[in-house]
């Protein structure tokens, strides 16, 4: 099976190209500068994005990873306490709860959002919960009100899983700026990418954005002099020139997301594939940022191997659940008890959707599509 043209799953290069001589000018400015190591650069990321996201402060970090990681060692979170979780998302998720010797909790989906049901998060609650981690996964936010009340109702923070939602919004609030805490990545896939790993703490408030600030650089303050055990989750000064390029762009490059999402619809509609096909939702009140495009579809397996065949880049987010997964075989979760995030794990799969995708491209992915789906 061939098509047209082949679209890759993300091209990187398209985003690059426009901005190559900015990109240049700013990693220049680092090396004469001679500072890599947090600095002015990283300072003024933080203020730009503090004003970005609508947020008391913003502290940047070396990845979404190590922003949950510093945000849970903030919090105190360690052995005999329990983080309730997706059980779908990206690993550092629960493994970040893992490795401080706290026990994940895991709540199955909504069906139609892939985000954590909340009526599964009030029913996990108990005196050993520490932390409630809602994800807001693909770039749409997670039904926020029903989780704040019963973190509320239980004395618990919430920390906002968001390394896949910067710019999303629910009900007009930012994503990242509901909880005690944001964590958001800048892994080159994401809406605003660095050129390597990079990350971000937001927070609104002072006392514990002084505490991921300690913590990111050894726990040490003044230099040498450590209060507590950190790590070293610091931001290079490289990494935040490369992304106050690209911040200004964010909210176009989102917008044109947002604009080859209405698309795909009409075109799956036009192409009468809306029985067979599931295509994300964006409830009154949410707006969805499309970190990626994830349909439903029968037969996930054998079409997306189709659609290689053809020249379409697709993937796979996320074959295996965490219930699922051999680490946490110990949790003693029932496998049977997520059946929402098991038919997501075995039918989604995430389409092309970056800003720089043309019409014709799109057109290219839905007719690959409609060829490769069964009969």
């Amino acid at each position: 099976m061939t098509t047209a043209q082949k679209v890759p799953l993300l091209d990187l290069h398209a985003q690059y190209a426009p901005l190559r001589a900015e990109f240049i000018e700013a990693i220049t400015r680092v090396c004469d500068s001679q500072q890599f190591i947090l600095g002015a650069e990283v300072s003024a990321l933080e203020r730009e994005l503090a004003d970005d996201l609508e947020v008391a402060h913003a502290v940047a970090v070396s990845s979404g990873t190590d922003a949950i990681l510093a945000v849970l060692m903030a919090l105190g979170v360690g052995p005999g306490h329990e983080i309730i979780t997706s059980t779908y998302s990206f690993f550092a998720t629960a493994g970040c709860v893992a490795r401080l010797g706290a026990t994940p909790v895991f709540v199955d989906i909504d069906p139609v959002s892939f985000n954590i049901d909340p009526s599964g998060v009030r029913a996990a609650i108990n005196k050993r919960t520490r932390a409630i981690m809602p994800v807001h996964l693909f770039g749409l936010c997670a039904d926020m009100d029903p989780i704040i009340d019963a973190a509320s109702t239980n004395w618990v923070p919430v920390i906002e899983d968001a390394c896949q939602a910067i710019g999303a919004r629910y009900k007009g609030r930012q994503a990242g700026t509901m909880g005690a805490a944001g964590c958001f990545s800048f892994f080159p896939s994401k809406n605003l990418g660095a050129f390597g790993d990079g990350g971000l703490v937001t927070t609104n408030d002072a006392a514990l954005a002084r505490e991921v600030r300690l913590l990111r650089n050894h726990g040490a303050e003044p230099k040498y002099f450590h209060k507590r055990v950190g790590g070293n989750f610091r931001l290079d000064a490289l990494q935040a020139a490369v992304l106050r390029v690209k911040l200004p762009h964010l909210a176009r490059w989102t917008e044109t997301r947002r604009e080859n999402a209405g698309r795909y619809a009409e075109l799956f509609r036009d192409a009468n594939l809306l029985d067979r096909v599931a295509l994300p939702v964006e409830p009154p009140g949410f707006t969805h940022i499309f970190n990626q495009f994830a349909v439903r579809l029968p037969n996930r397996d054998t079409v997306r191997d189709r659609l290689a065949q053809a020249g379409i880049g697709t993937e796979v987010y996320y074959p295996v659940p965490f219930h699922r997964q051999e680490c946490f075989a110990g949790l003693g979760h029932h496998v049977e008890g997520f059946p929402n995030a098991d038919r997501a794990a075995g039918s989604s799969l995430a389409l092309p959707i970056y800003a720089e995708l043309t019409r014709d491209q799109q057109a290219a992915v839905v007719d690959a599509l409609a060829a490769a789906l069964p009969a």
